[in-house]
């Protein structure tokens, strides 16, 4: 084929875990169900408001990492809204109705 190669659509998918995870979303998801246990075995259970805290780790932390289309999860959502809107953003349109002043620079 002349040194033409075809890449499959799901390249990059056979770099994650289980297809879906990065190593820092499953360490993630795995600290916030680890301390979610350790919160269950520690504090009483009585109501709900204990529960509640107690579940709060692994919740959060599964809906962090939940899969998203056309984003890799969640937690990458937030990190890409973080930064438009705390960095400075420049956007250059160079279109047929924009004059930068090169023509009259040119004559």
């Amino acid at each position: 084929m002349d040194n033409m190669y075809l890449i499959p659509a799901n390249s990059k998918k056979s770099m994650l875990l289980f297809g879906l995870f990065t190593k820092i979303d499953l360490a993630l998801f795995l600290i916030g169900v680890g301390l979610s246990l350790l919160l269950l075995m520690i504090l009483p259970i009585e109501n709900i408001l204990m529960a509640v805290i107690a579940l709060a780790p692994g919740l959060i932390c599964s809906f962090l990492v939940f899969p998203v289309p056309n984003y890799h999860n969640i937690r990458t959502i937030i990190a890409l809204a973080w930064e438009f809107y705390t960095t400075r953003q420049k956007f250059i349109w160079r279109g047929w109705c924009y004059n930068d002043g090169e023509e009259a620079d040119k004559k």
